[in-house]
């Protein structure tokens, strides 16, 4: 089971449809995007020292919120979502959403309110992971982000590189290397 599986079956998508206002199918196709866009930004970080470290400090604060089943998604904090999409995309993470909300697939999808919602969760989904291969969150780790990187590439199917992952046809690995300087 891939990532963007994962993060399906913690959510009650019919909940969040009614929450965006549109149909259950255009809301599983956008949880499906913000998940790979979110888990290829937080790959791309853990690339550095730095960036690996800062993801293992926000598992740590977001581990046990991801437990068996579904999440309650009015209990998930939107506040904190925007200060991890702000970890994760810097400066651009109004342009990541403005990307997202434009394509096609997910006409009527407002990914400014979505992200938010999604980033706790990607988050709280990563940690568990950690948990479960490496006995506790915080540790894993490597120069590279070795540890928390794999975590994150087999969440994004498997691939370790951060290139072309895509969801529902968009390039989330383009998307992202275009407004972070690589490919244009």
């Amino acid at each position: 089971m891939d990532g963007n599986d994962e993060i399906l079956n913690s959510l009650p998508v019919n909940e969040i449809a009614a929450k965006l206002g549109v149909d259950p199918s255009v809301a599983r196709q956008a949880i499906q995007e913000g998940g790979a866009t979110i888990l290829t930004g937080l790959q791309r970080n853990a690339q550095t020292p730095e960036g690996s470290q800062s993801i293992l400090n926000a598992l740590d604060k977001h581990s046990g919120t991801i437990g068996e089943g579904t999440v309650d998604v009015d209990s998930v904090d939107t506040a904190d979502g925007q200060k991890i999409l702000g970890h994760i995309f810097g400066d651009q993470q109004q342009a990541v959403a403005q990307k997202l909300t434009s394509e096609p697939q997910t006409a009527g999808i407002d990914f400014g309110k979505l992200l938010p919602i999604l980033a706790p969760i990607v988050l709280g989904l990563i940690a568990k992971k950690q948990g479960s291969t490496s006995g506790g969150a915080g540790s894993g780790t490597s120069a590279g982000g070795g540890g928390i990187g794999d975590i994150i590439g087999g969440l994004l199917g498997g691939s370790g590189s951060g290139g072309g992952s895509s969801a529902g046809g968009i390039d989330i690995g383009g998307l992202l290397g275009g407004l972070f300087g690589g490919r244009k």
